[in-house]
């Protein structure tokens, strides 16, 4: 059978089952999902043996350390797969809610009932978590699902469907509402890409230029997941401390994501301060530092060579502060960083997702000024402020045009689990029908359900 041939039977055989699965109760569709769940725990050693077919092909192409980490699975994230599958069980089920009632003067009863959208094909690349995920979303919300993974994580992914098709089999819901693409080849999202009789969502995970291909040529409505070019701005008010903790979080526990910082914005009055310990921090963890002429002049003439006076002496907007030292960079550890270790930023680092531990760094006069920047230089998904000023946080709050803003917080909380959503299918940067964590409402639509007694339009 031949591409064209092969991606037509699979998105009839979703429409089709799509149809059947509007008639699942929640209670059919918990139960599948917990089979599921106990099947990658089952299958976790055969999953792992084929994820590292995977990594080995990876390794061969010599793909970065960000994106094999992507890549990887082990027995925590496997577990961590099945728990999110069993978080979605705990969710209510949108399918029917009622979100609004009204009668009109005829006597007309109007409802918004939520409904599933139908198929959902999903473009991904790396990352198999998002094989199972998108799998019991879908399935929870009523959808059928067609998964074409990246080629990279093809056995992880094809071994994933295998193990949740097969636990299909112990339930009264089709094997089919789950259509895996099982090549490679680039022509098949051609060919899915083009069948918008059968097919009614799609959602490209992944690149910006997988991202920008699906939405250039799509037939279907496209959701966008675009890159996510995350900032957290400083504020002159600022608590030192936590702000340094808050940005070490968001650059370097998991960088290789997408709200994981990669610009961090200073303001002025509160730069020389700050600056330099924040930098070094950095420097300690293998930070590449891509800074602006301010910054450099900054950690020039500041090194921060006693840590204990400069915390102690100075918090913007504050008092001095008298708790313990112990979340700062040891004094012994501070040699200092220097100009030569910053390199300027030229203005497409302003643009740069980096997505692994390089950083962009701007000094700018104040609150506006980085709103100004975030919303030309951003992605519209994640930004933070770090402020005590009420004021200052509720301009950022109102002002910073992203799906996820945040005050005194890490960009790495935008997640569907982290929002107690349950799992996600992606974050997306669109305004319209879905922003931030897409979970399960977001995979739900709505129709208007009409009860009469007989009336008729004069």
């Amino acid at each position: 059978m031949n591409i064209k041939s092969q991606i037509l039977k699979m998105a009839q055989a979703s429409k089709r089952t799509s149809y059947e699965l509007v008639k699942a109760s929640t209670k059919d569709k918990n139960k599948a999902l917990v089979k599921m769940a106990d099947g990658l725990l089952k299958g976790k050693d055969a999953l792992i043996k084929a994820n590292k077919k995977d990594l080995a092909n990876a390794r061969k192409k010599k793909l970065s350390s960000a994106f094999i980490d992507r890549l990887t699975l082990n027995d925590r994230r496997i577990e961590k797969m099945a728990s999110d599958i069993r978080n979605v069980v705990k969710l209510e089920d949108p399918v029917s809610a009622i979100i609004k009632t009204w009668r009109r003067p005829n006597g007309l009863l109007i409802s918004k009932k939520r409904v599933p959208i139908g198929v959902i094909g999903i473009i991904y690349e790396s990352r198999p978590n998002v094989t199972s995920d998108s799998v019991s979303l879908c399935l929870k919300a009523g959808n059928a699902v067609i998964l074409r993974g990246g080629s990279e994580s093809f056995n992880s992914n094809k071994k994933i469907v295998e193990i949740l098709r097969a636990a299909l089999k112990e339930t009264s819901i089709s094997q089919e509402i789950i259509q895996f693409v099982s090549t490679t080849d680039r022509k098949a999202v051609d060919e899915l890409l083009k069948l918008n009789n059968y097919i009614d969502l799609i959602i490209p995970r992944g690149g910006e230029e997988l991202i920008r291909k699906v939405a250039e040529n799509s037939s279907i409505p496209v959701i966008k997941h675009y890159k996510g070019v995350c900032h957290v701005y400083i504020d002159r008010f600022a608590n030192i401390e936590m702000a340094i903790k808050i940005c070490f979080n968001a650059k370097v526990q998991r960088p290789g994501v997408c709200n994981a910082m990669e610009t961090m914005l200073i303001d002025e009055k509160i730069a020389k301060n700050f600056l330099p310990l924040m930098i070094e921090k950095f420097k300690n963890a293998g930070v590449e530092i891509r800074g602006c002429a301010k910054t450099r002049k900054i950690v020039k003439l500041h090194r921060p060579t006693a840590a204990a006076s400069l915390f102690s002496g100075f918090r913007c907007g504050a008092e001095p502060r008298t708790e313990s030292h112990s979340s700062t960079p040891s004094q012994a550890r501070l040699s200092g960083a220097r100009v030569k270790d910053i390199k300027f930023a030229k203005e497409s680092d302003w643009y740069a997702e980096y997505l692994g531990l390089i950083l962009a760094v701007k000094v700018v006069p104040g609150v506006d000024e980085a709103i100004e920047h975030i919303n030309k230089y951003g992605t519209h998904l994640s930004d933070s402020i770090i402020t005590k000023n009420k004021s200052n946080a509720q301009k950022f709050l109102n002002e910073v045009d992203s799906a996820t803003v945040y005050v005194n917080a890490s960009t790495r909380f935008t997640d569907g689990g982290e929002f107690g959503l349950g799992a996600e299918i992606g974050i997306s940067t669109d305004k319209i029908h879905a922003r931030g964590p897409m979970a399960l409402e977001e995979l739900t639509t709505y129709k208007y359900v009409i009860v009469g007694n007989g009336q008729v339009r004069k």
